[in-house]
């Protein structure tokens, strides 16, 4: 994806099954080339996701998800400063949980105390 130019973006961009703005996809592929840019630099993606929280999941309490949290706007902020775009504190927080960064499962859910 770090080497799609216009032509990929055209077919993105008439894909049916996706979003459908040229500005997400744009973000997407420059963010496949920051991405990449970083693995050349030396750094591990997941080492810099997990650096936030020095490797442990964050455990919420289960009841009152938030939208988004100051560690969320620390790592939206950095990602920004980065080159990443769509990278608010609300879509942050919501890849955090999505990835098993944040574990705010519902006290009843199963998933709740299935993360290490």
């Amino acid at each position: 994806m770090a080497h799609f130019g216009e032509r990929q973006t055209s077919q993105l961009l008439a894909a049916p099954g996706i979003i459908r703005s040229r500005a997400k996809i744009e973000a997407a592929i420059d963010a496949a080339r920051i991405y990449c840019a970083m693995r050349e630099a030396g750094d591990d993606f997941g080492e810099f996701c997990w650096s936030f929280t020095g490797g442990a999941v964050l455990v919420g309490d289960g009841r009152h998800p938030p939208a988004s949290t100051p560690k969320s706007g620390e790592v939206s902020k950095e990602l920004k400063r980065r080159g990443f775009k769509f990278v608010g504190p609300v879509i942050v927080y919501a890849w955090m949980q999505a990835v098993g960064i944040v574990n705010d499962h519902s006290l009843d859910c199963f998933r709740r105390n299935s993360h290490p």
